[in-house]
Protein backbone atom coordinates (compact mmCIF):
# COMPACT_ATOMS: atom_id res chain seq x y z
CA UNK A 1 0.00 0.00 0.00
CA UNK A 2 1.88 3.73 -0.90
CA UNK A 3 1.61 6.40 1.38
CA UNK A 4 -0.48 9.61 0.57
CA UNK A 5 2.20 12.44 1.04
CA UNK A 6 1.27 15.64 2.71
CA UNK A 7 1.49 18.69 0.70
CA UNK A 8 3.37 21.29 1.13
CA UNK A 9 3.92 24.67 -0.32
CA UNK A 10 7.53 26.52 0.07
CA UNK A 11 8.24 29.84 -0.64
CA UNK A 12 11.46 29.40 -3.05
CA UNK A 13 14.41 31.88 -3.86
CA UNK A 14 16.88 29.48 -4.31
CA UNK A 15 18.80 30.93 -1.47
CA UNK A 16 20.51 29.56 1.68
CA UNK A 17 17.55 29.99 3.89
CA UNK A 18 14.97 28.24 1.31
CA UNK A 19 16.72 25.53 0.04
CA UNK A 20 17.36 24.89 3.73
CA UNK A 21 13.81 24.73 4.42
CA UNK A 22 13.04 22.60 1.30
CA UNK A 23 15.40 20.10 2.14
CA UNK A 24 13.79 20.15 6.19
CA UNK A 25 10.22 19.80 3.84
CA UNK A 26 11.65 16.90 2.21
CA UNK A 27 13.11 15.31 5.11
CA UNK A 28 9.67 15.35 6.52
CA UNK A 29 8.15 13.37 3.97
CA UNK A 30 6.30 16.35 2.21
CA UNK A 31 5.45 16.40 -1.57
CA UNK A 32 6.88 19.75 -2.23
CA UNK A 33 5.57 22.03 -4.44
CA UNK A 34 7.42 25.43 -4.50
CA UNK A 35 6.85 28.90 -5.47
CA UNK A 36 9.63 31.50 -6.51
CA UNK A 37 8.80 34.83 -7.50
CA UNK A 38 10.01 36.96 -10.23
CA UNK A 39 9.26 40.30 -8.75
CA UNK A 40 11.24 42.68 -10.73
CA UNK A 41 14.71 42.45 -8.07
CA UNK A 42 18.12 42.68 -9.67
CA UNK A 43 19.69 39.75 -8.05
CA UNK A 44 17.09 38.04 -10.81
CA UNK A 45 19.81 35.39 -11.55
CA UNK A 46 18.66 33.87 -8.16
CA UNK A 47 15.28 32.53 -9.96
CA UNK A 48 18.05 30.16 -12.31
CA UNK A 49 19.04 28.44 -9.56
CA UNK A 50 16.00 28.18 -7.88
CA UNK A 51 14.96 26.13 -10.95
CA UNK A 52 18.56 24.09 -10.88
CA UNK A 53 17.77 23.08 -7.11
CA UNK A 54 13.98 22.23 -8.26
CA UNK A 55 15.26 19.60 -10.45
CA UNK A 56 17.84 18.22 -8.16
CA UNK A 57 15.09 17.61 -5.49
CA UNK A 58 12.63 16.06 -7.85
CA UNK A 59 9.88 18.39 -6.74
CA UNK A 60 6.19 17.93 -7.41
CA UNK A 61 5.80 20.99 -8.98
CA UNK A 62 7.90 24.37 -9.29
CA UNK A 63 5.91 27.73 -10.60
CA UNK A 64 7.90 31.07 -10.98
CA UNK A 65 5.14 34.13 -10.50
CA UNK A 66 5.61 37.01 -12.42
CA UNK A 67 5.20 40.23 -10.20
CA UNK A 68 5.70 44.09 -10.52
CA UNK A 69 6.82 45.11 -7.34
CA UNK A 70 9.34 48.05 -9.09
CA UNK A 71 6.33 50.14 -9.95
CA UNK A 72 6.34 50.68 -6.17
CA UNK A 73 9.84 51.50 -5.66
CA UNK A 74 11.33 52.64 -2.19
CA UNK A 75 13.49 49.48 -1.67
CA UNK A 76 17.37 48.58 -3.25
CA UNK A 77 16.19 45.64 -4.42
CA UNK A 78 13.75 46.77 -6.93
CA UNK A 79 15.17 50.35 -8.00
CA UNK A 80 17.94 52.34 -8.44
CA UNK A 81 18.80 52.91 -4.99
CA UNK A 82 22.42 51.92 -4.13
CA UNK A 83 22.87 48.29 -1.94
CA UNK A 84 24.49 48.95 1.00
CA UNK A 85 27.75 48.00 1.53
CA UNK A 86 30.14 47.04 4.63
CA UNK A 87 33.21 46.14 5.10
CA UNK A 88 31.94 43.67 8.25
CA UNK A 89 29.13 41.84 9.85
CA UNK A 90 29.51 44.04 13.16
CA UNK A 91 28.09 47.71 10.64
CA UNK A 92 24.66 46.08 10.01
CA UNK A 93 22.48 48.08 11.98
CA UNK A 94 19.55 45.47 12.67
CA UNK A 95 17.96 48.29 14.67
CA UNK A 96 16.92 50.19 11.55
CA UNK A 97 15.15 48.43 8.45
CA UNK A 98 17.41 48.63 5.55
CA UNK A 99 16.95 49.67 2.18
CA UNK A 100 17.13 46.50 0.97
CA UNK A 101 13.36 45.68 2.58
CA UNK A 102 10.62 45.44 0.05
CA UNK A 103 7.58 46.93 1.45
CA UNK A 104 5.18 43.72 2.46
CA UNK A 105 7.10 41.18 0.17
CA UNK A 106 6.46 38.43 2.32
CA UNK A 107 2.96 39.12 3.44
CA UNK A 108 2.53 38.82 -0.72
CA UNK A 109 4.60 35.86 -1.17
CA UNK A 110 2.31 34.21 1.65
CA UNK A 111 -0.68 35.23 0.10
CA UNK A 112 0.02 33.37 -3.33
CA UNK A 113 1.36 30.46 -1.20
CA UNK A 114 -2.19 30.41 0.64
CA UNK A 115 -3.46 30.67 -2.48
CA UNK A 116 -1.64 27.24 -4.05
CA UNK A 117 -2.59 25.66 -1.21
CA UNK A 118 -6.61 26.07 -1.85
CA UNK A 119 -5.45 24.91 -5.52
CA UNK A 120 -4.23 21.29 -4.19
CA UNK A 121 -5.62 20.99 -1.03
CA UNK A 122 -2.42 21.59 0.87
CA UNK A 123 -2.37 23.16 4.96
CA UNK A 124 0.85 23.33 4.75
CA UNK A 125 3.30 26.49 3.59
CA UNK A 126 6.79 26.59 4.46
CA UNK A 127 8.50 29.83 4.68
CA UNK A 128 12.90 30.60 5.28
CA UNK A 129 12.14 33.80 7.64
CA UNK A 130 15.00 34.51 10.38
CA UNK A 131 15.00 36.29 13.21
CA UNK A 132 18.80 35.96 14.64
CA UNK A 133 21.09 36.46 11.86
CA UNK A 134 18.98 38.95 9.16
CA UNK A 135 18.77 42.40 8.43
CA UNK A 136 16.27 43.70 10.39
CA UNK A 137 12.83 42.84 8.25
CA UNK A 138 9.83 43.41 10.01
CA UNK A 139 8.32 40.68 8.23
CA UNK A 140 10.68 37.83 9.11
CA UNK A 141 9.55 37.91 13.16
CA UNK A 142 7.87 35.13 14.74
CA UNK A 143 5.08 37.73 15.61
CA UNK A 144 4.31 37.99 11.96
CA UNK A 145 4.18 34.31 10.54
CA UNK A 146 2.21 33.57 13.68
CA UNK A 147 -0.34 36.68 12.85
CA UNK A 148 -0.72 35.60 9.10
CA UNK A 149 -1.21 31.94 10.37
CA UNK A 150 -4.27 33.14 12.16
CA UNK A 151 -5.33 35.08 9.27
CA UNK A 152 -4.99 32.54 6.98
CA UNK A 153 -7.21 30.42 8.49
CA UNK A 154 -10.25 32.81 8.39
CA UNK A 155 -9.64 33.30 4.98
CA UNK A 156 -9.83 30.01 3.38
CA UNK A 157 -12.30 28.08 1.63
CA UNK A 158 -10.63 25.03 2.78
CA UNK A 159 -9.50 25.66 6.04
CA UNK A 160 -13.50 27.33 6.82
CA UNK A 161 -15.34 23.80 5.05
CA UNK A 162 -12.68 20.95 5.86
CA UNK A 163 -12.04 21.83 9.54
CA UNK A 164 -8.26 21.59 8.93
CA UNK A 165 -5.96 24.45 10.05
CA UNK A 166 -3.49 26.45 7.96
CA UNK A 167 -0.34 25.93 9.68
CA UNK A 168 3.01 28.10 8.38
CA UNK A 169 6.51 26.66 9.24
CA UNK A 170 9.44 28.35 9.58
CA UNK A 171 11.97 26.20 10.90
CA UNK A 172 15.01 28.67 10.77
CA UNK A 173 12.77 30.87 12.95
CA UNK A 174 15.36 31.00 15.70
CA UNK A 175 18.19 29.88 14.52
CA UNK A 176 21.42 31.52 13.26
CA UNK A 177 23.23 31.25 10.28
CA UNK A 178 25.47 28.67 11.19
CA UNK A 179 23.02 26.55 12.78
CA UNK A 180 20.74 27.19 9.77
CA UNK A 181 24.53 26.04 7.67
CA UNK A 182 24.73 22.94 9.65
CA UNK A 183 21.42 21.83 9.96
CA UNK A 184 21.17 21.75 5.91
CA UNK A 185 25.00 20.12 6.01
CA UNK A 186 23.33 17.21 7.90
CA UNK A 187 20.20 16.77 5.07
CA UNK A 188 22.79 16.61 2.34
CA UNK A 189 22.14 20.36 0.94
CA UNK A 190 24.54 21.14 -1.50
CA UNK A 191 25.12 25.25 -0.69
CA UNK A 192 27.32 25.31 -3.79
CA UNK A 193 23.91 25.48 -5.77
CA UNK A 194 22.59 28.23 -3.68
CA UNK A 195 22.95 32.02 -4.41
CA UNK A 196 22.30 34.69 -1.42
CA UNK A 197 23.90 38.19 -2.81
CA UNK A 198 22.01 41.40 -2.96
CA UNK A 199 24.04 42.99 -6.02
CA UNK A 200 26.31 40.10 -8.03
CA UNK A 201 28.05 40.67 -11.22
CA UNK A 202 27.85 37.96 -14.08
CA UNK A 203 31.58 37.26 -15.43
CA UNK A 204 32.05 34.46 -17.97
CA UNK A 205 28.30 33.50 -17.69
CA UNK A 206 29.12 33.07 -14.06
CA UNK A 207 27.56 34.67 -10.93
CA UNK A 208 29.99 36.33 -8.67
CA UNK A 209 28.55 37.53 -5.14
CA UNK A 210 29.89 41.30 -4.08
CA UNK A 211 30.98 40.31 -0.44
CA UNK A 212 29.75 43.43 1.14
CA UNK A 213 25.94 43.12 0.78
CA UNK A 214 24.53 42.21 4.62
CA UNK A 215 23.18 39.30 2.84
CA UNK A 216 26.79 38.15 1.72
CA UNK A 217 28.21 39.07 5.04
CA UNK A 218 25.49 37.22 6.90
CA UNK A 219 26.36 34.37 4.72
CA UNK A 220 30.12 34.58 5.32
CA UNK A 221 29.99 34.27 8.43
CA UNK A 222 27.54 31.56 8.83
CA UNK A 223 29.83 29.34 6.73
CA UNK A 224 33.12 30.82 8.91
CA UNK A 225 30.93 29.55 12.71
CA UNK A 226 30.12 26.21 11.31
CA UNK A 227 34.00 25.78 10.45
CA UNK A 228 32.94 25.12 6.67
CA UNK A 229 34.44 26.64 3.49
CA UNK A 230 31.56 28.56 1.15
CA UNK A 231 32.57 27.23 -2.29
CA UNK A 232 30.37 29.95 -4.36
CA UNK A 233 32.50 32.55 -6.15
CA UNK A 234 33.32 36.25 -4.26
CA UNK A 235 34.37 39.47 -5.32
Amino acid sequence: MSIIKKRAVILFSGGLDSTTILAIANSLNYECYLLSFDYGQRHKNELENASNIAKFYKVQEHKIININLQIFGNSALTSDIKVPKHNNVQEINNKIIPITYVPARNTIFLSYALAYCEIISAYDIFIGANAIDYSGYPDCRPEFIESFAKMANLATANSAQNNQKIKIHAPLIDLDKSQIIKKGINLGVDYSLTHSCYDPIIKNNKVISCKKCDSCLLRLKGFENAGLEDKILYQ
